[in-house]
């Protein structure tokens, strides 16, 4: 009797062994199906990208890799701007846009175009007759009209929402007096939109701005979607650029934006997320593109990589905004940080030329930052909302 008892002892420690060695397998398993940031979201919401010229055309054959592996919405960086696309009346240049789109839905990605009207990267002839002086209203909403018509109806049921109207509104809220409103007026907006809608109907239409935790463009946001909506114009989301520092803007005032936006009943994006680890030249520099301060070494202090005390302090401003994110996920479409890695983010370049930033997830040799198992982890500790759950991610 005493030896049945050793060997049913035997047993039974052999069967723990094998069913706790088995749900440490299981366990390990559903980590390991986890490990990237796409998997993470899946429930919550899209996570993007933006892609530059080499990471498009393959060539960048890292990046790429790190793209398919952890995002499931891309936006092309440059190549879709007016300029690019339609730098001479009449001659569209569609080859890296049709590559950028192949691409997505190779991937069954989730695809933004950027971006339709932006008085930044438009072309000079769009707004001169051929003496060099400023066309007539009607002029410039005609060749408006067939800008849109043309790159919006050759992606037409491929590309899933579309950058309209780009940075319209100034810091104060009030119209950005570019070329388009200077000549067509505040209507610009609203034609731009209604061509879009013209040319595909079941594309999302977005309008997109930085600074937007700034109540003076949160209010003139505000406002001119309520406008757009009053008229009837088909305007579906509102993207919050999201190019951050370390200490501003704050969390609380960015919460305020995105949930005013939200009470339009649109559904918001955050769509060019990154946040520099450098010190700033001014407080609340915005992201436009125009601006630049001279190069002094106080504004670039760490060429050799970031102390940890910043590091700390990168991965926990990180971790926060998507904490937001993750507790209004029911109002959020996507998030997408402005670029794959280090290397190429514009913030090495901007306010300041020649720096040294490290404000994306990955580093420069395409290698995940800490700060990306943060956030992953933070997606885990969150359910998804029931409505959330029912939404399927294939494109």
């Amino acid at each position: 009797m005493k030896r049945r008892g050793i060997v049913n002892n035997s047993i039974a420690a052999i069967l723990c062994a094998v069913i706790f060695g088995c749900a440490g397998l299981k366990e390990q398993k559903q980590e390991s199906q986890v490990l990237t940031l796409k998997d993470a979201y899946k429930d919550k919401f899209y996570i993007g990208t933006a892609l530059n010229t080499q990471q498009i055309t393959g060539e960048d054959a890292a990046a790429v890799k790190v793209v398919k592996e952890h995002f499931n919405a891309i936006v092309a960086e440059n190549i879709m701007k007016s300029g690019l696309v339609q730098p001479r009346e009449g001659q569209f240049y569609f080859d890296q846009a049709d590559k950028f789109v192949a691409f997505g839905e190779q991937n069954g990605m989730y695809v933004n175009g950027h971006t339709l009207i932006w008085h930044s990267q438009a072309p000079r002839w769009f707004f001169r007759d051929s003496e060099g002086k400023d066309v007539s209203r009607e002029v410039l909403i005609e060749r408006m009209r067939n800008h849109i018509h043309t790159v919006v109806g050759r992606y037409k049921g491929r590309i899933h929402t579309w950058d309209v109207v780009n940075e319209a509104i100034m810091d104060d809220g009030s119209w950005r007096k570019s070329k388009f409103y200077e000549i067509i007026g505040e209507d610009f907006v609203k034609l731009a939109f209604q061509f879009a809608h013209e040319a595909d109907p079941n594309a999302k239409l977005m309008y997109n701005d930085y600074s937007m935790a700034l109540p003076g463009r949160r209010n003139g946001v505000v406002a001119m979607v309520k406008n757009l909506q009053q008229q009837g114009v088909p305007i579906h989301g509102i993207g919050m650029q999201g190019h951050l520092g370390l200490d501003h803007p704050s969390i609380e005032e960015f919460e305020k934006s995105l949930l005013a936006f939200a009470e339009l009943g649109v559904k918001i994006s955050v769509t060019e997320m990154d946040i520099s680890a450098l010190p700033s030249p001014r407080r609340n520099v915005g992201a436009d593109v125009a601006t630049n301060f001279e190069y002094q070494q106080r504004f670039n202090p760490y060429t050799n990589g970031l102390p940890d005390s910043v590091t700390v302090a990168f991965n926990d401003r990180y971790v926060s905004f998507f904490k937001l994110f993750l507790k209004h996920q029911d109002k959020m479409e996507r998030v997408t940080v402005w670029g794959v890695n280090d290397a190429q983010s514009w913030k090495n370049d901007f306010p300041v030329r020649g720096r040294t930033d490290y404000p994306l997830l990955f580093d420069r040799n395409n290698q995940p930052k800490s700060v990306v198992r943060a956030l992953i982890e933070a997606a885990q500790q969150q359910p998804a909302h029931d409505e959330k759950k029912k939404r399927k991610q294939s494109i």
